[in-house]
């Protein structure tokens, strides 16, 4: 079986050495290069042409590893690109994957991990360590859940609409009514219909969900 070839790109001496270290103790993986910055990571990268390239975030210039990725991915579409990061915000994260990053793992990764990783990414998995993926379970669950709110709004009428807005400010529904000339039975059945609509069973819930809270 070919040996996986990997690129490592790290502003840390160290660390770039620890990882071609971990790499090149089996026989499965070999690291064709390693660079230090991302003008060098740019311009080298593509001559190598490797499987995988495990890309640091902070590269300590002004162009960062996400920027290498944005760059190199539409050059390099059957190259991987793996982030190797200390690096747990939502924002990197995300900035990271719409680059054209399939994988992202942290530093702290353990040797036996990080090349089960590199395996992963290397046969069209997407590996990310365990605290990423909640983060990326979590985001895409508030999207989904965003949507469907969003849909269920946008089934009320300008009138329930205007209603909830009267309600977000306390107003009772004979006060709705008499703001709206409407009689109070009437504000009552737009009532009923805006928590049938929105799946709700009280004020409280509706305007919260009406506004996104």
């Amino acid at each position: 079986m070919e040996a996986i070839k990997v690129c490592i790109v790290d502003d840390n001496s160290q660390l770039r050495s620890t990882l071609q270290e971990i790499i090149s103790m089996s026989e499965d993986y070999r690291c064709v290069g390693t660079m230090a910055t991302a003008e060098q990571a740019i311009r080298e990268i593509p001559d190598i042409n490797p499987d995988v390239v495990l890309m640091d975030i902070n590269l300590g210039t002004v162009e960062s590893g996400i920027d290498c990725v944005r760059a190199l991915k539409p050059q390099m579409p059957a190259t991987n690109f793996m982030m190797c990061t200390v690096y747990e915000e939502d924002e990197k994260i995300f900035e990271a994957l719409r680059a054209g990053a399939s994988g992202y793992i942290l530093k702290k990764t353990t040797p036996s991990i990080l090349l089960h990783a590199i395996r992963e990414l290397y046969e069209g998995g997407a590996p990310m360590s365990s605290q990423i993926a909640r983060k990326v379970v979590a985001a895409f669950s508030q999207q989904n859940a965003q949507r469907e709110n969003d849909q269920e709004i946008s089934k009320l009428t300008n009138r329930e609409k205007e209603i909830l807005e009267w309600l977000s400010k306390g107003l009772t529904y004979k006060e709705i009514a008499a703001n709206l000339f409407l009689s109070p039975e009437t504000i009552r059945k737009h009532v009923y219909h805006i928590y049938e609509k929105l799946h709700v069973t009280n004020r409280v819930e509706a305007v919260n969900k009406f506004f996104g809270r």
